[in-house]
């Protein structure tokens, strides 16, 4: 461990743990997960970038249907490739410290694949596939259904689409959100 403490300066862990919700030990393990997804490149190199491809190899986001979403969302240079430090705001976004807030305005900036602030009808569509990995029996007409139901019950000023207020009003509603 002497080995990767000394990759950062005590200041840099320090500045580190003032923007996540991490220890500094915490630091230094997020640190080393980043570096086993690529030892030869991450190496001594704390500055190093890692593709989307070889991010996607983390177990967590491996198994995710929206890992590439979230590398978009937490890339710095917004083309997927992440730094160590897009690695530590993502992990700390998803540990259990960081508040249901913060979570969920990182889940509508997944959940919003255009980008346009707003999830909408099309963006409901594409994350109901891949939750349901296009190997359910649902239709287009029960998806249809399901979109409609979903801005029935959440689409509170009726525009059509779910704005950040409106995703948040829901989160606050579910239980299930944080896990």
């Amino acid at each position: 461990m002497g080995q990767v403490k000394s990759q950062f300066s005590e200041d840099e862990l320090q500045d580190y743990e003032d923007l996540t919700y991490f220890t500094k030990k915490e630091i230094l393990y997020a640190h080393k997960k980043f570096k086993n997804l690529a030892p030869e490149k991450v190496g001594h190199n704390k500055n190093a970038k890692l593709s989307m491809s070889k991010v996607l190899e983390y177990p967590e986001l491996k198994a995710n249907p929206f890992g590439d979403r979230i590398c978009m969302v937490f890339s710095s240079s917004n083309d997927g490739d992440i730094t160590f430090e897009d690695f530590l705001d993502m992990m700390s976004v998803f540990s259990d410290a960081a508040p249901k807030s913060v979570k969920a305005e990182h889940a509508f900036r997944i959940y919003d694949f255009d980008g346009d602030d707003m999830i909408g009808r099309n963006d409901l569509k594409l994350v109901i596939q891949r939750l349901v990995d296009n190997n359910s029996d649902l239709g287009h007409s029960d998806i249809d259904q399901l979109i409609n139901n979903i801005l029935e019950e959440a689409d509170l000023d009726d525009d059509g689409a779910l704005s950040f207020a409106e995703f948040e009003h829901i989160i606050d509603k579910s239980s299930d959100f944080i896990k």
